[in-house]
């Protein structure tokens, strides 16, 4: 059972390294532990960007429901070249720079309704920990230095490439390998890396520099998390490199093949039929998109397709989001008093299923429909299931009135002016001047103020 006494079904997570779908047993039951690859601070995110943050703040809340305890780890990557070049440019400290962006990270997920991590390191926090990792890598043979680097010998590791599922010649041909002189083979990469007198950089065995960026979530992970951790996640493009390489550090580092017990990768986002990134400059940023959509809404769009497929973005998938929470909303409006409860059975199934949120999604809508059927006590236990299972996504965490109430950040008419048209609207209806009632509703319409005249009295939402 999980934490709230209700059954739970056995859930299967689809693990990179594995090739499909496992059931999911956690290292100790009594202390999960998840780490997601966080973002590099050098500017707004994107809705892209996004996506892994939501996709693994639903899978946090599932783990939560159903284990005591639970450490998830995101990080902040605030070493960077494009950090260093974005702060050239601003004319100010990669520190500074950096910290801003971090927080306006925090600001944009926490929009889109996702808990914090229990821990949000900064890897420039864990340079040591970074140095003791390399130190043991080269003193076992698995790493060297050459020309001021220490590159890890990908050669000297014989399960390299079994993440990516590729060759050796096969990851170098087309992949982002560096070409340089001093590796003694072409996939080699860097740990450590020479810095300049302007360079940020931090003393070392190897002279003064800074991390490669591979060994930084490894080393975070070992300092925070422990030598073995239950899940790491992230989006589908950090799998190669990224978590190749982490793997092969963490694994040559602790000799222990099974660093991670489940990887998991989130599907890209698409614009126009293009992968959504920063260097295409077809980016849609989190910020801008806050000014015409509720985050509510942002976070429904991006759960409506399955996580490790590709999903596509416009304004049509907002439009039937917005319609989709609408109607969800719509059920709770007139359920005066909720009760908490358990999440639903069939709701649960999906869910547990490898994080399958669409037929999560139709769970919700059938459940919905249970409540507006409904009537007396029957209606308040389906209103109480539906808000109980919603809340694993993240969503209808609002009193329904507030959410058809909630307007856009570009603003509209106040509720206290609407309230009050709405008010001189009823008494021109009670004094038959029926005109200048039409002439209120027309002029709410013209506001984006919808109107629904019920039994209990007039009441409005924002179109």
């Amino acid at each position: 059972p999980s934490l709230d006494g209700s059954t739970t079904m056995t859930l299967t997570l689809h693990d990179t390294l594995a090739g499909g779908p496992r059931p999911f047993e956690p290292i100790d039951a009594d202390r999960v532990t998840m780490y997601v690859c966080g973002p590099t601070v050098y500017n707004r995110i994107h809705i892209g960007n996004a996506r892994p943050a939501v996709v693994f703040d639903v899978l946090y809340r599932l783990l939560r429901h159903r284990y005591p305890t639970v450490i998830y780890a995101r990080n902040f990557t605030d070493i960077d070249d494009k950090i260093m070049a974005a702060a050239a440019e601003e004319k100010t400290s990669i520190g500074e720079l950096s910290e801003r962006y971090a927080a306006a990270y925090d600001d944009d997920v926490r929009a889109l309704g996702n808990h914090d991590p229990d821990l949000a390191p900064r890897a420039t926090a864990h340079i040591d920990d970074m140095l003791a990792m390399i130190g043991k890598l080269v003193d076992a043979g698995h790493a060297y230095a050459a020309e001021g680097h220490v590159l890890f010998a990908v050669e000297s590791d014989a399960a390299y490439g079994n993440l990516a599922r590729r060759s050796l010649d096969d990851m170098i041909a087309g992949a982002r390998v560096e070409v340089a002189p001093y590796k003694r083979h072409p996939a080699d990469f860097v740990l450590w890396k020479p810095s300049t007198s302007e360079q940020p950089g931090w003393d070392s065995p190897w002279g003064r520099g800074r991390p490669g960026w591979h060994i930084e979530c490894s080393a975070m992970i070992d300092a925070l998390l422990g030598k073995r951790i239950d899940i790491h996640g992230g989006g589908r493009d950090l799998a190669f490199p990224h978590h190749e390489n982490e793997l092969a550090q963490s694994r040559c580092t602790h000799g222990d093949p099974d660093f991670v017990g489940y990887w998991l990768h989130n599907g890209m986002l698409t614009l126009d039929g293009e992968k959504m990134s920063k260097s295409l400059g077809n980016v849609v940023r989190v910020n801008e998109l806050l000014e015409h959509w509720d985050g509510e809404v942002l976070r429904y769009a991006l759960l409506s397709g399955q996580y490790r497929s590709q999903l596509i973005w416009n304004e049509a998938l907002l439009e039937q989001a917005k319609a989709s929470l609408d109607r969800l909303y719509g059920s709770l409006r007139d359920v005066e008093v909720i009760e908490p409860a358990a999440p639903d059975p069939a709701f649960m199934q999906a869910i547990e299923d490898d994080l399958n949120t669409p037929g999560a999604l139709a769970a919700l809508h059938a459940i919905a429909a249970e409540v507006r059927s409904a009537e007396g006590s029957e209606r308040i236990a389906a209103a109480a299931r539906l808000r109980a299972s919603a809340e694993l996504l993240g969503l209808l965490a609002r009193d329904a009135e507030a959410w058809f109430r909630a307007g856009p950040a570009s603003g509209g008419p106040t509720d206290a002016a609407i309230d009050a048209l709405i008010a001189e609207r009823q008494a021109a209806r009670a004094a038959r001047d029926f005109a200048r009632a039409d002439d209120i509703r027309d002029r709410l319409i013209a506001e984006g103020i919808e109107l629904e005249d019920t039994a209990d009295g007039t009441r409005w939402r924002r179109a």
